[in-house]
């Protein structure tokens, strides 16, 4: 589960054009941290996925539709 959404993440993210550190700059999240979320090694709270979400200009409903939920 958490490395479907990470995957999700990067694959989002990686359309985008956006590189890690931005993402996570804009996130207000540690880049290490944002590396975590992305091989599925972080539980996510709820605040984290919009801000991630956010970022991306997705919803986080289409976040999770992304990572198969």
């Amino acid at each position: 589960m958490l490395q479907g959404i990470g995957s999700a993440i990067r694959e989002l993210r990686m359309a985008k054009g956006v590189s890690q550190e931005s993402l996570a700059n804009g996130a207000e999240l540690d880049r290490s941290y944002m590396g975590g979320i992305e091989r599925g090694e972080h539980n996510l709270t709820v605040m984290n996925l919009k801000k991630i979400a956010d970022q991306l200009e997705i919803s986080v409903s289409k976040l999770l539709k992304t990572a198969g939920f």
